[in-house]
């Protein structure tokens, strides 16, 4: 049952999560112990706001407006030369004709 010759991969230590390397965890934190209570799993939410391996807001923002454009730009390209191409012997566009407007 090997990775089919992919390294395994590593699961990282879970002691490199901490809540105050996550100022807006730490906000939480400390609202939650203003009241008395406590949320053991917090740490387990720090790797999203770790811009090493999330990102930032603004990068993942990007991302997720653009992910597309580079293909939908080049599909739009495409269809405006092959609407170019297939038209260009039917001479569309040429000439003022005018039916009707006598």
């Amino acid at each position: 049952m090997g990775g089919h010759g992919h390294a395994p991969y590593k699961v990282p230590d879970p002691s490199i999560y901490k809540v105050e390397n996550a100022p807006q965890l730490l906000q939480v934190q400390q609202a939650l112990a203003r009241q008395g209570l406590k949320d053991p799993w917090l740490r387990n939410e720090v790797w999203r706001y770790d811009p090493k391996h999330f990102g930032t807001h603004r990068s993942r923002l990007i991302n997720f407006l653009f992910r597309g454009f580079p293909y939908g730009f080049a599909a739009f390209v495409l269809t405006i030369g092959a609407e170019f191409a297939l038209s260009r012997g039917k001479g569309h566009g040429h000439g003022h004709e005018h039916h009707g407007d006598h």
